[in-house]
């Protein structure tokens, strides 16, 4: 893991952010500028972990594959790192486009939240991801989660299923799943 250069003036290439390799912080490309985030807090990360406990063999039946914090190019110049993406791609490789990826996952954090309500939002809809799943944890607490699984229409998405704490996100597309909100907790 190596600690980034990140201060230039030019616009980076995706040959640019790819050589940056592993770094401490979570590093996104956006129309050849860097969106740098922390590494997310524990709470986050065991809500990660029991989503996709939950995910994995579902997705495996459906014949797909579960990563978390994967690079998925959407488009020249812009790499998103999503908690987790669900779709068929190999296991090889450090990036895979978004035609691969059927779902997207993402779980807000105080310092996220507006990004990937809205900025992500909006660049999965147009690099076409079918599903985005949004988990919406109490951020003072975390002692409960709300589950919202979109489903993209044209150049945004609209809700599919929701699933308020204590609840269960359950869906048949894009492949069968049951997610219990206590079970991420």
């Amino acid at each position: 893991m190596t600690e980034a250069k990140l201060d230039r003036p030019d616009p980076w290439t995706e040959t640019e952010y790819l050589a940056l390799g592993e770094t401490k912080s979570r590093i996104e490309l956006v129309n050849g500028g860097l969106l740098v985030s922390p590494a997310p807090d524990r709470a986050h990360q065991d809500i990660n972990f029991q989503l996709m406990r939950l995910l994995y063999d579902p997705a495996m039946s459906a014949g797909l594959r579960a990563f978390h914090e994967s690079n998925i190019r959407l488009a020249s110049n812009q790499i998103l790192i999503p908690d987790l993406i669900v779709g068929r791609m190999s296991r090889q490789g450090s990036v895979c486009d978004a035609s691969e990826v059927v779902l997207v996952g993402e779980i807000l954090s105080p310092s996220t939240a507006p990004v990937d309500r809205v900025l992500k939002r909006q660049l999965y809809a147009a690099a076409k991801v079918d599903w985005y799943l949004l988990v919406e944890p109490d951020m003072k607490t975390y002692e409960s989660v709300t589950l919202r699984l979109l489903r993209r229409q044209d150049n945004d998405y609209e809700e599919a299923a929701v699933a308020e704490p204590g609840e269960t996100l359950k869906s048949d597309e894009p492949f069968p799943l049951a997610i219990p909100t206590a079970a991420l907790l």
